[in-house]
């Protein structure tokens, strides 16, 4: 990019053109009264959503219109008397087909789908079908609401009091929820941005929602794993041998396993069901509501249904989080019981060991006495043999007997065997120390 005084070239961010962009990805498109506008969210994932383009694309060039970018999230076509707001987000996508023939009645056509007026490529499954009639001031209130039913009606006034809002949240015979724009002195600009503040209030109320039937789906599988938790609680306090420990063990990194996996799949869909449902509340203070007699608020209405729906997800993802917890705290007590088994039968073995070394110590003093007088004893023979031959010889005194020679060598002859064995058990001590050192 250059500057456009000095031509000074910049280096852009990477990212600060979709950045810029994205403020104008959804731009509101202005509204004539009155009219009739139909609003699908059909859920997408990656492959859904390159198909939904194609189709849009294709959709386009039938009527002679121009196709989407490559990389657009919205896109807005004429086609003959409907006009159709496309858009992509991350896990749906929208389509709002709206015109103004036969748009003075509220709900006089409400399906158009099926009476062939308009049609188009489903790009997923259906979440959310609405019906929004826009209508001028000369519209009595009190006719509107009668199109409604009374039990869940919300009559409200927003933008100032410049519309009126209707909507009861019911689903009519042909499945769509209704509501109404009944527009006083608010101009084209601010009656499209209105009508699409309501029907995105209805589309991220269903979204969030989403998350409801998995928080109760996956409440069973948690108090089964919960009480499988209870059990292996008590029967490791009640103490168990260390093999039965070691099976408790597994079981508890099984279930440890199986609360990890099934977080895994729910967080994205709490995690989106807080978003979406911020997404309404913001919303609704956009539109500035205030209240119009006796009726409730949309705000007022939600609050006491989508809220308390939120609530038990946040709950059921706390509940799955305290559970690992417990899990993991339960291990760690297990893995220190097994621990301190093996602490007590190590110590066990080594005591054994050491009475062995003591029985051997003896044991070896024994056969090395044993040993002593062996070598004493043939020492002495030897110096038998000895002492006969020098008695022979005339060496010896007449009056000193071979025998008593013999006695007289025994002390000598226990001190050298003494002496022998003790620098043997040296020179093996000696030994042992330099193959340790090595």
């Amino acid at each position: 990019m250059n500057d456009a005084k000095t031509g000074t070239p910049w280096i852009e961010h990477e990212s600060r053109a979709a950045v810029l962009a994205e403020l104008h990805a959804r731009p509101f498109v202005p509204l004539k009264v009155p009219r009739r506008i139909y609003h699908f969210a059909f859920e997408t994932n990656r492959e859904r959503a390159a198909a939904d383009r194609a189709a849009v694309a294709q959709l386009a060039r039938d009527h002679g219109a121009e196709p989407p970018a490559a990389d657009a999230k919205f896109h807005y076509l004429i086609l003959g008397d409907w006009r159709l707001r496309w858009e992509q987000h991350t896990e749906f996508a929208t389509y709002t087909w709206s015109t103004g023939v036969d748009a003075e009645t509220p709900f006089r056509h409400p399906d158009p789908v099926a009476a062939g007026d308009i049609a188009f490529q489903q790009p997923g499954p259906l979440i959310v079908a609405t019906h929004l009639s826009v209508t001028g001031a000369d519209t009595p209130l009190e006719d509107i609401a009668a199109l409604f039913k009374s039990q869940s009606l919300c009559v409200i006034g927003i933008g100032k009091e410049s519309a009126h809002a209707f909507v009861d949240f019911a689903v009519d015979s042909h499945g769509f929820t209704r509501m109404a724009l009944r527009v006083r002195r608010a101009s084209p600009m601010e009656a499209g941005r209105l009508a699409q503040r309501m029907l995105e209030v209805e589309t991220y109320r269903t979204m969030a929602l989403l998350g409801l039937p998995l928080a109760r789906a996956v409440t069973p599988e948690i108090s089964a794993m919960e009480e499988s938790l209870s059990d292996i609680t008590h029967a490791l306090s009640a103490g168990q041998d260390p093999q039965s420990n070691q099976a408790l063990l597994k079981r508890l990194s099984d279930i440890l396993a199986a609360n990890e996996a099934l977080a895994t799949r729910t967080a994205f869909r709490f995690g989106a069901s807080r978003a979406y449902h911020a997404l309404v509340k913001n919303r609704l203070d956009l539109l500035q509501e205030s209240k119009e007699g006796e009726y409730p608020t949309i705000s007022n209405f939600l609050s006491a249904r989508l809220d308390p729906a939120i609530e038990t997800c946040n709950a059921v993802e706390a509940r799955q989080t305290r559970f690992s917890t417990d899990v993991a705290r339960t291990t760690n007590l297990m893995r220190t019981g097994l621990t301190l088994d093996m602490e007590r039968q190590n110590s066990a073995l080594l005591d054994d060991m050491v009475r062995r070394t003591r029985l051997q110590m003896r044991l070896n003093r024994m056969v090395q006495g044993i040993s002593v007088a062996g070598l004493a004893y043939y020492v002495v023979g030897l110096f038998a043999y000895f002492a006969k031959g020098l008695k022979e010889a005339g060496v010896l005194p007449a009056t000193l007997s071979a025998d008593m020679a013999e006695a007289i060598a025994v002390p000598f002859a226990i001190a050298v065997a003494w002496a022998f064995m003790a620098r043997v058990r040296f020179l093996s001590k000696r030994a042992a120390k330099e193959e340790l050192g090595d």
